[in-house]
């Protein structure tokens, strides 16, 4: 049987997928979407509200609506329903700065095989570099937690509970959803010093401060004050190496009263470590800002449970944006 010829397609695509990347960051620095709103628009009024040369705008207008992010009917240009969703700053569901996130790590990736040959951080952390990429940072964890969060703790039965710590919970967007579906749960979340305006005003908006409280402290070096009925990691182990990730563990558990659970959020790896794709690569990104921050498989998780006595551990059948996961134990 004569074998099917190779062709370089899909490579060459994967190779020049960036330029896709680049185009929808410019877009969203340019801040387009919000621009064009609920109208149609055209180049020349787009370019004049911008300040930018005409050529250049008609350019980037024209690969956004090819990469249907935009609709061009004749000389205007309008936002498709998913740009206008998730893309304009007046939408309730916005996700640019967790875009903009992205965007300042891409010098970083270019770097990527001195990562690789030297296995050490090429960038510094989001949270230890400058103001505006911090403040991209948080509030891409707010706008992503914000879209997840109310469809995630309706999974999770924390109706007997009455105490949740949100360990390292940022601007505290779990402790919120949690507190607000279940009316009798108080939180407190436990992070850096620089995230407690943002977590303080966060959870005034949501009129739950007599709920919730807020915590200075860094969950590797510092004990947790109380005890508590639930604690919840999200995406914190993957910024550490694995004896790191046993303290936070054994950290958290032994701020649990007996019977207590812990849940762990987190872009989860198979047991093979060969995918799924996004934690895969996820783990490149922590290979370029973290000395031994990486994606864990579900065994891994599991048996650091394990070591500190957890038992009843299971994965909650929940499968989040870029296979984001959720594998909770019992203390007994």
């Amino acid at each position: 049987m004569k074998q099917a010829k190779q062709n370089p397609s899909r490579v060459l695509e994967l190779s020049g997928s960036y330029w896709q990347t680049c185009a929808l960051h410019a877009g969203v620095k340019l801040d387009i979407f919000t621009l064009i709103g609920n109208r149609q628009l055209t180049n020349e009024r787009i370019a004049q509200s911008l300040k930018g040369d005409e050529r250049g705008v008609a350019t980037l207008l024209n690969a956004l609506a090819a990469m249907n992010l935009l609709v061009k009917k004749g000389e205007k240009y309008s936002n498709t329903s998913e740009s206008k969703t998730f893309l304009s700053k007046d939408a309730p569901h916005y996700v640019g700065h967790i875009i903009m996130h992205h965007h300042h790590l891409m010098a970083s990736w270019a770097d990527l095989d001195r990562a690789v040959q030297a296995g050490s951080p090429v960038r510094a952390s989001s949270m230890h570099s400058t103001e505006e990429r911090r403040e991209s940072f948080l509030l891409g964890m707010f706008n992503l937690a914000m879209n997840l969060a109310p469809q995630l703790v309706t999974q999770i039965d924390l109706s007997n509970r009455y105490r949740l710590l949100d360990l390292g919970g940022g601007p505290g967007t779990y402790a919120i959803h949690f507190c607000l579906n279940n009316p009798r749960l108080k939180a407190t979340v436990f992070d850096l010093p620089t995230t407690r305006p943002f977590a303080q005003n966060t959870i005034e908006k949501f009129n739950l401060a007599d709920r919730i409280e807020f915590l200075e402290g860094n969950y590797i070096q510092d004990d947790v004050p109380g005890f508590f009925d639930a604690v919840w990691l999200s995406h914190i182990l993957h910024a550490e190496g694995p004896e790191d990730c046993r303290k936070i563990i054994r950290k958290a558990v032994s701020a649990l009263k007996p019977g207590g659970m812990i849940m762990i959020h987190d872009f989860i790896m198979n047991n093979e470590m060969d995918g799924p794709l996004f934690p895969a690569l996820f783990s490149l990104n922590m290979l370029l800002a973290t000395s031994e921050g990486r994606s864990y498989s579900e065994k891994q998780i599991t048996d650091m449970l394990l070591e500190v006595g957890v038992t009843d551990i299971r994965r909650i059948p929940f499968q989040g944006p870029n296979d984001s996961a959720v594998i909770t134990g019992v203390v007994r």
